[in-house]
Parts: C-alpha cells; structure tokens; sequence
C-alpha cells in the first residue's frame, strides 16, 4: 500500500470512529430533558442545577487529580472559560426552568435549532467554509426539526422558548470551543476543566436552592439527577468531544439533528407522552440529511 492510501485508509478510519464517538454522545443526551424533568420532581430548579453540576465537577476533579493531568496552558483558559459558561452553566440553567413550565416535545426544540447554531459559530470562530450542499442539507435537517416540534407544541412565543433561545446560543458556542479545544486536550479533560473553572458558581447555585427552595426527595428525582450529573454534564462529553475532534465541528454537529427525535421517544416511554404522528415521517427526512451532511466534503 502506498504511503498515500494508507493516510487515506487511516482517515477513512477515524471518520468512522468519531462518527460512533459523537453518535454515542447524542444517544447519551438524548435522555437530559426526561431526566431533569425527573430531577424536577423532588429538587428544585436551581437545586437540580447546582447540585448536577457539583456532583459533576467533583467526579471531574477527581479524575483530573487521578491521572495527573497538567493545569491548562494560559491560551487554553478562554476557551475553557467559554465551555463552562455555555455547557455548564447556561444550557443546564435555562433549560431546567424552561422545562418547569414547557413540556419536553417543546423544549426539544433547542435541540433541533442546536447543530445549525454550532456550525455557524464553528466556521465563524475558525474560518472554515463547509460545502454549500452540506449547508442546504443542514438547514433543511434543521428546518424539519423546528417545524415537527414547534408545530407539535402549539408554536407561538413564552418565557421558556426565550430561555431554551438563551440556551442554545450559549452552548453552540461551548460545543465550538470544546471542539476545538479537543484537538490540543482529551475530550474529556475539556468537560472536566470547565466543570472545574465553573465550581464556585454552580456550587452558590446549589446553596441558594437549598436554601430557597423545597425538597420532595423521590426516586425517580434522584436517578435523574445522578443522570443529568454523572452522563448528561459530564460522561456524555467523553465521547462527544473526541468525536468533534476527530470528525469536525460543523460535520459531528449534524448528528446531534436525531436528538430531538431521540429525546421524544423517551418521553414516551419514560414520561408517558404521546408520540406525534409526524414523528416517522420527520425521522425519514433528518436521516436523510444526515447523510448527505456525513458524505458532503467539510
């Protein structure tokens, strides 16, 4: 085999591993909504914040001090920062108080509009130009999403849709930095150090619910709040980031278009909604882009 087919056949290697990585990561999210809305039962919204967060960063930490990882590099701090700020802080905050008055059919909505946002942060953030056929299939990938769950959820305008807008804008920009920073770290140590850097914040989030709010301790509200904090901040980054790394932002971004549709089968099965009777039809079309998104050059 030639030095340049074995680079090639190297390539063709990784794709498919960060496909699975990144895949393996959105299965994994694809459960946070059902799961907070669990949490929700017997914490608080800023208790279930604060303490998945807590929970979260003090496993990270451990594991940080564990395998001796280095402090991040000065240059590293900002993107860091940014991490916490976004995936965090923001998306968890955001998105559990909207899911106090929004069903979770609606609140997937964020995760639909999520890949596009990312993508469009991405190639802002690093120059990047991925193919105009990979842009179409996106935004009609994304398109299909908003309109099945909007159209789903009755539409129209609330103080929650201005919390999951917040959300997602946020976190595009922490998914774009935890990207990239992936190439220089582990994806793991990414989720890790912003839990970290993130600390002092989300633990005063968890006094402050504690201290303010009420407590209904259930069984169902303490395995989602073990998910949201042991999977959903911090596991699910694992393969996540590595995926981006390996594959790119904007083309791992994609395949976050099957969350929604993922989350919505779960809230059947684990919160008893019913499932719409478009969902079959808008499944056939995100697949759909999705591959054309995965073959389409980035």
């Amino acid at each position: 085999m030639r030095l340049d087919d074995s680079a090639i056949a190297d390539r063709a290697v990784a794709v498919r591993s960060g496909t699975a990585l990144a895949a393996l990561g959105i299965f994994a999210f694809s459960f946070t909504f059902p799961a907070t809305v669990w949490a929700l039962q017997g914490f608080g919204p800023w208790t279930a914040t604060g303490v998945r967060s807590v929970l979260a960063a003090l496993v990270a930490a451990a594991c940080l001090r564990a395998f001796r990882v280095p402090f991040p590099k000065r240059e590293q701090w900002r993107g860091l920062a940014v991490v916490a700020l976004g995936c965090v802080l923001a998306f968890p905050v955001l998105t559990t108080l909207a899911l106090q008055t929004s069903s979770t059919a609606h609140s997937a909505v964020v995760i639909g509009l999520l890949p596009m946002a990312t993508a469009v942060i991405s190639s802002r953030l690093t120059g990047h130009r991925p193919s105009r056929r990979f842009w179409v299939a996106a935004a009609v990938g994304a398109s299909a999403v908003v309109v099945f769950t909007v159209s789903q959820s009755g539409g129209g305008l609330s103080t929650a849709d201005l919390f999951l807008f917040g959300a997602l804008v946020l976190c595009a920009f922490g998914y774009a930095e935890g990207g990239r920073l992936a190439r220089e770290m582990a994806g793991w140590q990414v989720i890790g150090w912003g839990l970290v850097f993130a600390l002092p914040v989300t633990a005063a989030f968890a006094v402050f619910g504690f201290a303010t709010e009420p407590l209904h301790v259930t069984g169902q509200g303490i395995a989602g709040l073990l998910y949201v904090s042991l999977i959903s901040q911090f596991g699910g980054f694992f393969a996540w980031y590595r995926g981006m790394a390996e594959i790119g932002v904007a083309r791992a971004s994609q395949l976050q278009l099957a969350q929604p549709l993922l989350t919505l089968v779960w809230a059947v099965l684990l919160l008893g909604e019913q499932l719409p009777a478009a969902a079959p039809v808008t499944a056939l079309i995100v697949v759909g882009c999705i591959v054309v998104t995965q073959r389409s050059r980035s």
